[in-house]
This record gives structure tokens, C-alpha cells and sequence, in this order.
């Protein structure tokens, strides 16, 4: 490769992405967090939020498709044909820059989604938001969606048909953190929103037009409020109907202001037994048409996933599963989603699997195989 020529290409990058957006092309249309004083969150901590400008966003989609070109242009010299999967696998491995890595990574997976970046690009004036999207599929036109993160209380203030213009210019998708629907907690964890504010903005998102993904943290409510936030969460998304629900769970460390709050005995933290209660919990009184997807490896049972309402009593046949265990395996398979050695419940059933979780158990344990919640919840930490 011409590394001289290709280094001089590089664009924006923000720091998080849906896991569903993995392989999206990233396009930072605005930086940080306008309100960043989640306790449960650290990404932005620090950060001052800014808009960028129409042309400051143009420029870095004209960047991405110079980059896309040059891929295509190697295509063509290595023999390729022009086809960019092959090119993009290999710069995987040997890229110049960030924005190389990024743009390949999109080919590689067929080039097809645009995740807009960072965490509300729904703050954007409606008509430049819907500028940037119109260009950006002028620019590509092969691009089947467009996704972004919003927050409710800024969707709960466009006026519908300012999200219907934006549908119109080609967003396809808006992923918003719900995390809980009880107020007392959200207010505990300076969330910024109410239950009626994440209803009113679900609503005008969902009857805009734009598909919708609610996420929602397991374990927020703790040991002291698991119960109204399983309930209450769930009543809070049947108004909403969206799409997609999407389950995380609550994970900590020391640059987040949670914890403190546990540091000082104010907050206790859910053991994952007992997140599979409040889980079960949310299951049962969701009542909406919604994809239930555990789409992160922090979710201790990632099979718990269906459509609603048909597949609810599989959904919470597995949680059964998990709970008829006995106690020994359940601890194993606790230690062994949080290594990463175990996916599913019948990973359990894998000789070589469950020997490595032993050893890992043994090891952690000082000869005894028991390990303590805390030492899982410090093992957490590492998938954030």
C-alpha cells in the first residue's frame, strides 16, 4: 500500500457504538454527552459536548468514500476485480489509521449500515441533521440503514414532524437508553428524564416512522428497588411498543459516580441470581409487540431472546433452567460467562469447557471452587 498517501486520510471517531452496529461505518456528527451525569456511566466523563458543523461532517463522509475508493482501487491492482471483501479483510490487519480500520471493517461486512455518532444526534437542528443524512446517502448509495443514539427528552420535544422529515431523509433506526422506567430511580441516577418523558419521546419515535431500540440496564434497581424497576420498566415500554428491547447488565467500576455510591454503603449491588429474578420479573409483565434482544456479553444468559409476546414463555424457560441447577453448576457457569469460556447454558455440557472453568475456579478460589460476588463483579469490569 502507499502509506505515505494513505495516512493523510483519516476522520473523526467517537468512543462507543451499539454492539448491533459493530460493523457499521462510524460518522461522528456530534462529540460527547449533552447531559453526562449518568451515575452509571463513565464514557464522557470529562468531556465537554459540542455540535460539529455541517461541512466538518460532510468532509469526514467525503473522507470515507475516498478511503472506500482507494480500497477499491487496490482491489483492482491486486487482481481482485473491484470486489472489496478481500482487500478490506486483509487491511484488517494492516491498517494505516483508525479511519482505514473503520471504513474496511464496513466493506468487510458488505458495507451496508451507517451508525451516526455520539450519544444524542437528535440535539442537531432537524433540517442539518437531516442534511447530513441526505448526503450521506447520496454519497453512498448502497447503504440499506442509518442508525443513531437519541435521548427520550430530546425526542419527546421534536415535534413529530421533525422526526418524520428525518425518516424521510433516510434514518432508519434510533437506538435510546431507557435503562428504567421507575422515576425514583431514575432520579437517583441523575438520568435526566421521567417515566412520562421516555414514554412521550418511545411514542413520537415510534409513530414517526423510525424503527426504535429501547435499551434498559438489569440490576440498576439493586437490591433496594429491583422490584418497581422490573415492574415499572416493563409498564413504561407496553406504552411504548417499540421495535427492539435491548437488556444490559448493570456494570461497574471506579470511574463511574455509582461507585462511590457503593463505596459509601448507600447503593448494594445485585448478586446475577438475583438479576435473574428482576429479569424474570420484567419478562413476565412486558405485554408490547417487541424483539427482546441480550445482545451484550455482560447479560449472564444472552439466550434469554425472542419476539413478544409469543416467545415469552421460552424466554423465561430458561431462566427455569438456569435455576434448576444446582448450586455448584451454577456457580460454575457464572465463572464461566464472566471469562468468556461459556456463551449458553449447554456450554456447561462441554467437557473441555467446563475442565477450563474448574481450573479457572480452583485457581480463583485458592483450592476451594467457591468465589465471591465480588470478584465476579471485578471480572465484569473487563467488558467495559
Amino acid at each position: 500500500m502507499e502509506g505515505k498517501q494513505t495516512v493523510a486520510y483519516s476522520l473523526e471517531l467517537g468512543p462507543i457504538r451499539p454492539p448491533s452496529e459493530a460493523y457499521s461505518l462510524l460518522i461522528r456528527v456530534t462529540r460527547n454527552c449533552p447531559w453526562n451525569r449518568c451515575k452509571f456511566c463513565r464514557t464522557y466523563k470529562g468531556e465537554k459536548f459540542q455540535l460539529r458543523s455541517v461541512e466538518e461532517i460532510k468532509q469526514d463522509i467525503k473522507t470515507a468514500k475516498l478511503i472506500r475508493d482507494k480500497i477499491k482501487e487496490l482491489s483492482w491492482k491486486s487482481g481482485y476485480g473491484g470486489r472489496v471483501k478481500e482487500i478490506a479483510g486483509m487491511m484488517l490487519n494492516n491498517s494505516p489509521n483508525e479511519a482505514f480500520y473503520n471504513v474496511a471493517l464496513w466493506l468487510y461486512a458488505d458495507g451496508e449500515s451507517v451508525f451516526l455518532q455520539d450519544a444524542n444526534s437528535l440535539i442537531m437542528r432537524t433540517d442539518e441533521l437531516a442534511e447530513v443524512i441526505r448526503f450521506l446517502r447520496e454519497t453512498f448509495p448502497d447503504i440499506k440503514r442509518i442508525t443513531s443514539y437519541a435521548r427520550s427528552k430530546t425526542a419527546a420535544k421534536k415535534r413529530l414532524g421533525e422526526l418524520i422529515k428525518l425518516r424521510e431523509a433516510g434514518l432508519s433506526r434510533l437506538h435510546i437508553g431507557l435503562e428504567s422506567g421507575y422515576d425514583p430511580l431514575l432520579q437517583y441516577m441523575d438520568k435526566g428524564v421521567t417515566a412520562a418523558e421516555h414514554i412521550k419521546g418511545g411514542r413520537n419515535v415510534v409513530e414517526s416512522g423510525i424503527s426504535l431500540s429501547e435499551y434498559v440496564i438489569l440490576g440498576l434497581g439493586g437490591k433496594e428497588m429491583w422490584r418497581e424497576h422490573a415492574t415499572q420498566t416493563a409498564r413504561v415500554l407496553n406504552e411504548i411498543d417499540p421495535d427492539f428491547i435491548r437488556v444490559r447488565t448493570l456494570t461497574i467500576n471506579n470511574r463511574m459516580p455509582l461507585y462511590d455510591e457503593i463505596e459509601n454503603g448507600n447503593f448494594i449491588r445485585a448478586t446475577d441470581e438475583e438479576i435473574l429474578e428482576e429479569e424474570r420479573l420484567l419478562i413476565e409483565h412486558l405485554e408490547c409487540h417487541s424483539n427482546y434482544v441480550s445482545d451484550h456479553i455482560t447479560n449472564l444468559l444472552q439466550e434469554i431472546e425472542g419476539k413478544l409476546p409469543q416467545d415469552k414463555g421460552k424466554m423465561l424457560a430458561s431462566i427455569d433452567r438456569f435455576q434448576a441447577l444446582s448450586p455448584e453448576e451454577r456457580a460454575n457457569f457464572r465463572i464461566g460467562r464472566r471469562f468468556g469460556i461459556y456463551s449458553h447454558l449447554d456450554d456447561l455440557y462441554d467437557l473441555h469447557r467446563r475442565q477450563a472453568v474448574e481450573q479457572v475456579a480452583h485457581r480463583l478460589g485458592q483450592g476451594s471452587n467457591q468465589i465471591d460476588d465480588k470478584t465476579i463483579y471485578t471480572l465484569m469490569e473487563g467488558f467495559i
